[in-house]
Order: C-alpha cells, then sequence, then structure tokens
C-alpha cells in the first residue's frame, strides 16, 4: 500500500514596499527678505504664516530647512515652483 503524500501548505505572503520619501530642502541665500520667503512658503506649501515664519528662522538660523517630506513627484513639483519664486530649494531622498 502506498503512502498518501502529504503536500506541505505554502503560504506565499506579497510585500509592497512603501515608496521612498523625498524632503523638499530649501537652502539659505543672502537674497531674498525673510518677509518674502514666508509669503512664498504659504503660496507654495498651503501653510500657516507661522509655519511659514518657524521654516524661514530654521533656513535663516541653520542655512537650512526641510519643509515638505513626500512621494518624488510632488516633491519635484514643489521643488521647481519654490525655484520659479527664485529660493534655493533642493531634493533630498528621505532616510
Amino acid at each position: 500500500m502506498a503512502k498518501p503524500k502529504i503536500k506541505p501548505e505554502i503560504g506565499t505572503e506579497k510585500v509592497v514596499s512603501a515608496s521612498p520619501q523625498w524632503n523638499v530642502v530649501v537652502l539659505n541665500d543672502p537674497v531674498n527678505f525673510q518677509g518674502y520667503v514666508i509669503v512664498v512658503f504659504v503660496n507654495v506649501l498651503g501653510i500657516s504664516h507661522t509655519q511659514a515664519e518657524k521654516f524661514m528662522l530654521k533656513v535663516h538660523s541653520e542655512g537650512r530647512a526641510t519643509v515638505w517630506t513626500g512621494e518624488r513627484e510632488r516633491a519635484e513639483m514643489i521643488v521647481l515652483e519654490l525655484q520659479q519664486w527664485h529660493l534655493s530649494a533642493k531634493l533630498e531622498k528621505n532616510g
């Protein structure tokens, strides 16, 4: 009599890796007035005047600030728009 074949149950798990996050970094420059930078942040990032002022002060005191983090395509759009307003902005991979 033949032994019954036991078939092991193999579970497969689909691992979905999260898209890498990207930072929009604004660098300090000697050209733009602080008030102008605040106005740009409010208009481009859609943030409050208070938050924009905090970002501006961080850029001014530390030389740079991460003002937005998220998906690459949107981050690239924000960098481009900030540059069109004549701010020094760049894209950096988060992590």
